[in-house]
């Protein structure tokens, strides 16, 4: 597991406990998460070894814009979050507020009711914290 520790985000220390707490809520299947601002600047993370965490931030940022678009276009108010599933497991994109996001990363046999309600939680949680 990779933690970005160089990061200048005044609340680096304390996202990553919310990061970490996340990940260690049970057997929810979360192998890594990431708070980024939705311009795609790594606020903190806990990565899988060989995941860049600004090359992450960035992707997980434009897909949200693309989200976002779409959902405006459609009309379906505002995006809440994204799924992307993988043969090796899902990428969830939660808002955090205004300007942050969570991305989350799970196992191919996670649980991913559980995990939506896991990362909502620690959404709101970053939400306070980043206020």
């Amino acid at each position: 597991m990779k933690t970005q520790e160089a990061s200048e985000h005044p609340k680096a220390s304390a996202v990553r406990s919310i990061l970490r707490k996340l990940m260690g809520s049970g057997e929810a299947g979360v192998k890594a998460a990431a708070a980024i601002t939705s311009d795609g600047l790594v606020i903190a993370s806990v990565l899988q070894e060989g995941v860049d965490p600004d090359r992450f931030a960035a992707m997980s940022a434009s897909l949200l814009a693309l989200a976002e678009r779409a959902i405006v276009e459609t009309r379906r108010g505002s995006m809440k979050q994204l799924l992307i599933e993988g043969t090796n497991g899902a990428v969830l994109l939660v808002q955090a507020g205004d300007d942050a996001v969570l991305a989350v990363s799970t196992d191919p046999g996670a649980l991913i009711g559980k995990i939506f309600i896991d990362a909502r939680g620690a959404a709101s949680e970053l939400r306070v914290c980043l206020g």
